[in-house]
């Protein structure tokens, strides 16, 4: 086994762990763990840090999906993704000229964020500690600050040029890795949670903020309406095991069809081999092709998933060329954690502001950024998932589970970047299941994502008619470009360890221990408990 090849390792625990992004995150999870607390409080307590810590990525104003398993049970789907308001008209967006939902600063691309009612619903299913207990370290460091990591001053100073609300967060518009950040707004908003649940959010000045921003657009029910649904999620059983992660309108449908479609391709064991990737790229290219189509809220996610449907897609994978997809068709704000406890629950979360700062909207006084989710609406008329009011969008986020086919725990992961998030996810997979690798080196190792063919994010890459490009990390197999190339690939050196090729976590159980680590790429700690 090819040992890592960055400082990254893998931690071990007997009962419990937490992973996330960023350490103060991990150590505010582990904290509710000690006193008490389950899984769930763990995964709360870190999100609320994540919420002030990272505002570029996710915070309260963005939306929630996870996977929760109690040991013994079968999983639970919890989709906290935020409707559009009353207001919604694409009508009028097609009359000013609008072909696809505007991304920056226009407040039509803001649903009622998901976050806080997602929050409020695993605590009254799953929780131990009170909820202010749980979002005291966050307030904390909302008020008395905490010092910046490296990528979160490159993003706010980049960002600062255009946004009042970055710019005081810096000195002089730059902000240094070190420097102490406070966001006194984000603390009353928290501390507000903490007292007085969902009514001190979007009945307090979070909300009030969200309705003088919107114009119209929302309503009082709008905002009194709760975005949380707790649902079934999708399953799949690929390389002896079975993969778990979110239903439409969540976009992880894509990982399960593409892992099965990779195993029915022989995709073999040995990720150096060129012919590795080139199966994974394939199955993935098989999976997603129609994505636009057939991805929105009610979609049928069994049966995008079933074998009567991807079966045909089989014949389209060849080992030696890239299939022609041309007649199939018509940077990321995200942060993903995990968390077991002593009892083996296991919490799979994602939560996101869709882009980095989201809409660049920000709700009164608060400092909290919108997202701008609503990028997954259509402007098509007639399209299923067209905009319109009290509708969810198609979300990139897909959190994921793994359990062996009698449904004990054996796997929870995830990972930020848009429509990379499967491409990624599928990567880990079969790095684990596949390959048999141990946390640290599928972690480590280097990635491919595809890319449409022009200057576009990491939301765009469904869209080009099957014109993609292999983006590959620096440090991937030497044999991988030429490999690809020959094949058809177009492919594009990147740097190693960058942040486009994603921010995922990974805690794996073979039993009796547990075992995670944290991406390279980002300021990320996995740690165990007890």
């Amino acid at each position: 086994m090819t040992a890592p090849l960055a400082p990254v390792h893998t931690s071990y625990a007997p009962t419990a762990m937490v992973s996330t992004v960023d350490t103060l995150a991990t150590e505010a999870g582990l904290a509710a763990l000690r006193r008490g607390g389950s899984a769930v409080d763990a995964a709360i307590a870190a999100n609320g840090v994540l919420t002030v810590t990272l505002p570029s990525q996710c915070g309260l104003g963005g939306d929630l999906f996870a996977i929760v398993q109690r040991r013994g049970e079968a999983p639970e789907l919890l989709v906290a993704a935020g409707r559009a308001g009353s207001g919604a008209d694409a009508g009028a967006l097609r009359a000013q000229g609008h072909l696809n939902m505007p991304r920056d600063a226009d407040v039509r691309s803001v649903t009622v964020p998901g976050c806080v009612d997602g929050w409020l619903a695993l605590h009254r299913r799953y929780a131990r500690l009170d909820l202010a207990e749980l979002l005291a370290p966050a307030v904390r460091y909302a008020a008395e600050g905490f010092t910046a990591s490296a990528y979160l001053a490159e993003a706010v100073t980049r960002r600062a040029a255009t946004s009042p609300d970055a710019a005081a967060m810096t000195t002089g518009g730059h902000l240094r890795a070190g420097d102490l950040v406070r966001r006194p707004g984000a603390a009353r908003v928290l501390a507000a949670i903490g007292k007085h649940g969902r009514r001190g959010f979007y009945e307090g000045e979070f909300g009030s903020g969200l309705m003088a921003l919107g114009n119209g657009l929302f309503t009082d029910d709008d905002l009194r309406t709760d975005q949380a649904e707790w649902m079934t999620p999708l399953s799949l059983d690929v390389w002896g095991a079975r993969l778990w992660t979110a239903a439409p309108p969540s976009q992880g449908y894509i990982t399960l069809g593409a892992a099965w479609l990779a195993e029915q391709a022989g995709l073999g064991s040995d990720p150096e081999d060129p012919r590795w990737p080139h199966l994974l790229i394939e199955a993935i290219r098989q999976a997603s092709h129609d994505r636009p189509e057939v991805l929105f809220e009610g979609a049928d996610g069994a049966r995008l998933i079933h074998q009567e449907r991807l079966r045909p897609r089989c014949a389209g994978i060849s080992p030696d060329r890239v299939a022609d997809l041309s007649d199939s068709y018509r940077r990321g704000g995200t942060t993903y954690l995990c968390a077991v406890d002593a009892d083996g629950t296991v919490v799979s979360l994602i939560q996101s502001n869709c882009m980095s700062f989201g809409s660049g909207l920000v709700a009164g006084e608060t400092g909290i950024w919108l997202h701008n989710r609503g990028i997954g609406f259509s402007l098509v008329p007639g399209h299923p998932g067209e905009y319109q009011a009290g509708r969810r969008p198609a979300h990139t986020l897909a959190p994921a589970l793994v359990t062996n086919e009698a449904g004990e725990f054996r796997a929870v992961l995830g990972t930020r970047g848009g429509d990379s998030q499967p491409q990624i996810v599928l990567q880990l997979i079969a790095r684990l299941l596949g390959a048999g690798q141990d946390p640290a080196t599928a972690l480590a190792a280097g990635r491919w994502v595809l890319r449409g063919t022009g200057d576009e994010t990491s939301f765009d890459t469904w869209g080009f008619q099957g014109r993609v490009r292999v983006a590959l990390e620096g440090q991937a197999p030497a044999a991988w470009a030429e490999g690809l190339r020959s094949r058809g690939h177009e492919v594009r050196m990147e740097a190693p360890f960058a942040h486009p090729f994603g921010h995922a976590q990974l805690i794996v159980s073979d039993g009796s221990r547990l075992a995670g680590a944290a991406d390279p790429r980002s300021d990320s700690a996995a740690v165990g408990g007890y």
